[in-house]
Order: structure tokens, then C-alpha cells, then sequence
């Protein structure tokens, strides 16, 4: 026994002392990479020069005017290829309607792509400012239109530089990324075909202006959505057994949905059924002909998102059944694409990890937890290498921390020539450290 503890603590010793190395060592490299310094402080300098930085805010400016909605982006299409002529940048398009695919460098492999969605919400602006929305019911209350314009900010420092680019950097400006599945269309129609790795970015009102953060592996949850509908046979209230009630029906199917989490799937894994409404009947002395619901069902991994969705489908089609009624359930494939888990490849998301820390210091690159939210940025991470990271947008002074897809939320602008560097260091640093590997 004694010998036991000796021989533990010994291991303990070994390891914690071969951990130690390893951690000097991996730190010892990381403050040791002056190019990656040098290039990360010259490129931020040059998107905080005063002409650059109001460039970047006039251009934000413009699009929050202006927001459009999934698939209608026309004229902020238009406004970003005006752009990207004006900085000589080659670019494609349309590819799903409204977006296009910008080119920068020899053309030549490794390809690295950056991305940005492009799409406003159906919500009417309550921020009472010089550049509020101009468009009744539409605002840009996630934070797309500051996407958009970090991404022009990072194509003009990549072409200011596109003779030192040892390969190429593609910029897809998305399309509906809002519920309508932007990235899958882009991917079908072959906007990246051939793209290795791709880095994706959101605005984060919940951390600092100067902060970033993602995680390896899953980040955000797979997303979809039903409605279903169920027949019975109404009458008056008062006869209850001449009808087959569809209310009664719809009440245990909803109760059964949630027992598919708590008694179906594992509790460490993390998942949502959610129903957000119901609709049936108006009489108070009436039992309705059918009910409709819907809402929504979310899970960190493929296979329990599948599970959960042929097991919703199940269980108000036989609750329906129980009550001597008909349902049918709808998933709205086409219209309302379920979006797959966002899932971080492990060595991409490193390299944008470091770049981050040299750009902002390690204390300001957090590894955040997971999130039941849901990003068609999750598409690409099917495809290939991928990493999606989040900027933080928080400015005490200016209160901007009101959340996503609220009618009073802003952003802090200073955001922009950080996000702007930040872009065009991962993609220029993945070209340097990739290029050996295609000769």
C-alpha cells in the first residue's frame, strides 16, 4: 500500500513535470513567432487609422439604413461589390440569389475562406439614433450588417498585401442566413468548391469590445423546427362523446414530447424540444375540428438531433391515435432548413486561437461554453476545416449589451477594425503555415 502511493505520487511528479515542459514550451513558441506579432500589430494599426476606421463605420452605416431580408439582399450586395471594384478585388456572383464569392491572391492552393452573412431580421428598430433603419419591420438586430463590413475591411488589408499572399484568400458574402440555410445554398451551388478551411465570426453583445471566444469541438446546437396538425371531430362542448377531441389530444402529445428528453435521452447530452405555440378553437362551448402546433427541437449532436426528430414525428402522430384522431407533422425542410451542429475542427480552430492572442492578448481569447443556439455556419463545418468564433461588441459607455434579435440592440463600432484584422491575420497566417503541404 505504502508502495502505492509512493509509486503515484512519483507518476504525478513525471507527468505534472512533463506538463510543465510542454505548456513552457508550446508558450515559449508562441511568444517566440515575431512574424506573427509583427503582422497582427501592423494590420490592426492600419484598420484603426482614422481614414480606414471611418470607412469601415460608413459602410456599416449604409447597411444598417438599408437592412434586407433572407434572399432579398440586393442592394447590399450591390454596395459590396461597389466595394470590392473600387479596391480592384475579383469577385463571382450571384451564387444563392444575392451572394458572391471575392478572390484575393495567386489563386493558386491552399484556399482559405472567410465568411459573412449579409441578412437583416423582420424587426422594427426601437434605437432612436442618426443611422437607425430606415425600413419599417426590418432592422439589422444580429449584427450582420457589422459582419459585412469587417469582411470588406479584411479584403481591402488582403489586397494591400495580395503580393506576399502564398496562396488564396476567397471572402463569401452569405445570404440568408436568418432560418433560410444561406450556407447550404452557397455550398450546393458550388460558391467554395475546393476551399480547404474556412473561419467564420459573430458579434457578441455578452463580451467586451476587445474579447473574443469560441471552442473546439461541438459549440452550437443542430436547429429544427415542426408544426403539426391534428384532426379530430369537433361538436358542442356539452357532448363530449359524440366529438374526438383534438385539444385533449394535442395536450399529451405535448407533455409526451418532453419525455422523450427526460426519459430517451441521455442527460449528459444536451437537447431542446420546445413547443412555442398551439391554435384551436374560438367558442368557449365548442371542441374544435383540429389544433395546430409547432415549435422547435435542438441537440449538440447529429444522431440525437435525428432521434429527437423521428421521435416527435412518433409521438403526436400515436397521442393522436390514442385519442381517436388523425396528425401530421411538418418539419418544413425546404422552407425552414434544419440546421446541422456547429462543430469546430480542432486544429483550425487553434490556429485562429493563437492569431487571436497575438492580436489581443491571451486574457482576451476565452473559451466560451456551448450554446443551444443554432448558425448555418454549421453547413461548412460539414464540408471542411472550419471555426467559428465569436467578437465581443460590449461597451459599458455606449450600453451595448441589449442581446441578439432585440429591437434595441447596438453595437459598439470599435469592433469593426478589430474584426477586420483579425479576418485577414487567420486567413494570411493559414496560407504561410499550409503552403508546404500542396508542394
Amino acid at each position: 500500500m505504502e508502495w502505492f502511493y509512493i509509486h503515484f505520487w512519483l507518476c504525478l511528479l513525471i507527468l505534472s513535470t512533463s506538463s510543465f515542459h510542454k505548456t513552457w514550451a508550446l508558450e515559449s513558441e508562441t511568444r517566440s513567432d515575431p512574424g506573427t506579432e509583427l503582422l497582427t500589430r501592423e494590420l490592426l494599426e492600419s484598420a484603426k487609422e482614422a481614414e480606414f476606421f471611418d470607412w469601415l463605420k460608413r459602410i456599416r452605416r449604409r447597411i444598417h439604413q438599408y437592412p434586407e431580408l433572407a434572399f432579398e439582399e440586393y442592394e447590399t450586395s450591390r454596395l459590396v461589390r461597389q466595394e470590392l471594384d473600387s479596391l480592384g478585388i475579383e469577385y463571382s456572383w450571384p451564387f444563392a440569389t444575392t451572394g458572391l464569392v471575392a478572390t484575393i491572391g495567386s489563386g493558386d492552393k491552399p484556399w482559405f475562406c472567410l465568411r459573412a452573412d449579409m441578412d437583416a431580421l423582420p424587426i422594427q428598430e426601437l434605437v432612436e439614433w442618426e443611422y437607425k433603419s430606415k425600413i419599417d419591420g426590418k432592422m439589422h438586430a444580429c449584427g450582420h450588417d457589422a459582419h459585412t463590413t469587417m469582411l470588406l475591411g479584411a479584403a481591402k488589408l488582403l489586397q494591400s498585401k495580395r503580393d506576399q499572399l502564398k496562396g488564396t484568400v476567397k471572402l463569401v458574402f452569405q445570404p440568408g442566413e436568418e432560418s433560410r440555410g444561406g450556407a447550404y445554398h452557397m455550398l450546393k451551388e458550388g460558391a467554395i468548391d475546393g476551399v480547404e478551411a474556412i473561419f467564420g465570426l459573430h458579434v457578441s453583445p455578452y463580451m467586451l469590445t476587445g474579447t473574443i471566444g469560441s471552442r473546439p469541438g461541438p459549440m452550437l446546437a443542430g436547429s429544427g423546427r415542426f408544426v403539426a396538425v391534428i384532426q379530430g371531430k369537433g361538436g358542442h362542448a356539452a357532448s363530449p362523446h359524440k366529438t374526438r377531441d383534438p385539444i385533449l389530444a394535442a395536450s399529451f402529445a405535448v407533455i409526451s414530447l418532453q419525455q422523450i428528453l427526460s426519459r430517451e435521452i441521455d442527460p449528459l447530452e444536451a437537447s431542446v424540444v420546445s413547443v412555442g405555440f398551439m391554435e384551436g378553437g374560438e367558442a368557449l362551448n365548442v371542441i374544435p375540428e383540429t389544433v395546430k402546433l409547432g415549435g422547435t427541437f435542438r441537440s449538440m449532436t447529429s444522431e440525437g438531433f435525428s432521434y429527437i426528430q423521428q421521435r416527435i414525428k412518433e409521438v403526436i402522430e400515436m397521442q393522436a391515435l390514442v385519442h381517436q384522431c388523425t396528425a401530421s407533422v411538418d418539419f418544413m425542410l425546404e422552407k425552414l432548413r434544419p440546421y446541422p451542429p456547429t462543430v469546430n475542427d480542432v486544429p483550425t480552430y487553434e490556429h485562429a486561437k493563437r492569431v487571436g492572442e497575438f492580436l489581443l492578448g491571451e486574457r482576451n481569447v476565452k473559451l466560451i461554453p456551448q450554446s443551444m443556439g443554432a448558425e448555418d455556419f454549421s453547413f461548412y463545418t460539414q464540408k471542411m476545416s472550419a471555426t467559428f468564433f465569436m467578437i465581443g461588441t460590449n461597451n459599458e459607455t455606449f450600453k451595448s449589451d441589449k442581446g441578439l434579435h432585440s429591437p434595441h440592440f447596438i453595437i459598439d463600432e470599435d469592433v469593426l477594425p478589430i474584426g477586420a484584422a483579425l479576418h485577414a491575420a487567420i486567413a494570411i497566417t493559414y496560407l504561410d503555415g499550409n503552403v508546404e503541404s500542396t508542394h
